[in-house]
């Protein structure tokens, strides 16, 4: 026991909190795995923490346990609430709990840098809250590090190299701009209810700016033009995205009859740069402006 709060399973039953597929929950229950997941986010005694979907506070407790500074909870499902509280009034002053969905709220005004993520994210908005806070309009971003847990297939997708079947948009968009690796794997039989799939923690530094200068509007659209239609030779998938498409491939270095799936992220970023540049307005804009807000 990593605290003198009782048992999740008591919890639960104790506040009627049955997982609810809707929401895409599934609870982990174990205490010493949602400790292992505070650890794998590295020293938290003099961070901010930014945890969405807390639900019962497995990991709120491993986060608080591994001594986060402060940690701050955004918990749409009312049922949870009453738990969060008891938490916040074991570690006074520590966790802040917010309801509502967190797609919709800013938490950066209750947090104070340095920030790291740490969530179990819940299924069904997990892809889609990494790529907000991977494309921020300005880079560094509000958070050092994101530790975060998804499906399996999800976790391969953002670590995959070129080449393979799980290569595609979100290696991208995470190898970009972070250092990305799993850390941890998780069968689904450490969950309440056992999903289908197993599971996988992932854990992405930041980077102080982009691995190669390009424009992030351009590369992005080069990127989803190419694996949209991954099947299609780039000089027919990217026939759209600019004139003379072919010859910007070759001066990238890229093959014209390649497929998305075959070119890395430089080659992507040098074919955004000759885009750009045939575009005349010659910007190779990296993101390096200071951050406002969660973007």
């Amino acid at each position: 026991m990593i605290d003198d709060l009782p048992p999740l399973r008591a919890v639960i039953a104790t506040h009627g909190i049955a997982a609810r597929k809707a929401l895409g929950q599934n609870f982990l229950l174990d205490l010493n795995l949602t400790a292992r997941i505070a650890r794998a986010a590295g020293d938290l005694s003099a961070c901010d923490v930014l945890e969405v979907g807390p639900g019962p506070g497995g990991l709120t407790r491993g986060l608080l346990a591994e001594g986060a500074r402060h940690v701050l909870a955004i918990e749409k499902d009312a049922r949870c609430l009453p738990a969060l509280d008891e938490i916040a009034a074991r570690y006074p002053g520590r966790l802040t709990v917010i309801s509502g969905d967190a797609l919709a709220v800013d938490p950066l005004a209750h947090l104070t840098p340095p920030i790291r993520v740490v969530s179990n994210l819940p299924y069904n908005v997990g892809t889609e809250l990494l790529v907000r806070w991977l494309t921020p309009s300005d880079w560094p971003p509000f958070w050092t590090s994101l530790t975060l847990m998804f499906q399996r297939e999800v976790a391969e997708r953002i670590v995959a190299k070129p080449g393979s079947k799980a290569y595609g948009r979100l290696a991208i968009l995470a190898q970009w701009r972070a250092e990305a690796r799993i850390v941890l794997d998780l069968p689904p039989a450490a969950f309440t209810p056992p999903p289908k799939v197993s599971s996988s923690v992932v854990h992405l530094s930041a980077l102080p700016a982009p691995r190669y200068p390009a424009r992030a509007e351009t590369l992005s659209r080069v990127v989803a033009a190419g694996f949209n239609q991954r099947r299609k030779m780039l000089r027919a998938s990217l026939r759209g995205v600019a004139p003379a498409i072919e010859d910007h491939l070759i001066a990238a270095g890229i093959a014209p009859t390649d497929r998305a799936e075959q070119v890395s992220l430089e080659a992507f970023c040098a074919l955004a740069r000759l885009i750009d540049g045939d575009a005349g307005d010659g910007k190779a804009d990296d993101g390096r402006r200071r951050i406002t807000g969660p973007g």
